[in-house]
């Protein structure tokens, strides 16, 4: 809620100046976490941690009918990988933002869709989540502190 000076209007007033000094991170912060919530899956593909297994990653895009497989194995285990790490530091923030908002757009609407909603049967809502994160970090770009931000890449 906004008062009458569009200032935002607090459940707990006495927490304003809280909340007003933490305000500064607040977009870091979900950019941080959604690229490191890339990152492990990344390493899963790529190095094989977590029971991980390129080739096994192969055969499911194959068996979704995404071909050649092993070509798209790898850029996916690059792209959240690296693309994880762009987004945590806030490095070329909009094109990795929206190279993963295009991969969980085929994640939700072409893998989970069929699935189901609920991710604790493999649904599509976290990767719609994710996909929606991503759009309005490709909106937002990396914001005030980022790696493009101090390069000048963003105002």
């Amino acid at each position: 809620m906004y008062d009458s000076l569009d200032r935002p209007r607090y459940v707990i007033p006495v927490l304003g100046h809280v909340y007003a000094g933490l305000e500064t991170y607040s977009w870091p912060l979900v950019r941080v976490a959604t690229g490191l919530f890339f990152v492990p899956h990344g390493m899963q593909k790529l190095f094989g941690l977590w029971g991980g297994d390129i080739a096994k990653t192969a055969e499911g895009f194959a068996a979704q009918g995404l071909h050649p497989a092993l070509f798209w194995a790898y850029y996916i285990g690059c792209l959240e990988f690296f693309g994880g790490l762009c987004l945590a530091f806030g490095f070329l923030t909009r094109p990795a933002a929206a190279l993963l908002t295009g991969f969980m757009l085929v994640a939700a609407f072409h893998v989970h869709v069929h699935i189901g909603w609920f991710w604790t049967g493999r649904g599509m809502e976290v990767p719609l989540y994710l996909m929606l994160i991503c759009l309005a970090l490709l909106i937002r770009g990396g914001g005030f502190l980022s790696v493009d931000r101090a390069l000048g890449r963003e105002v």
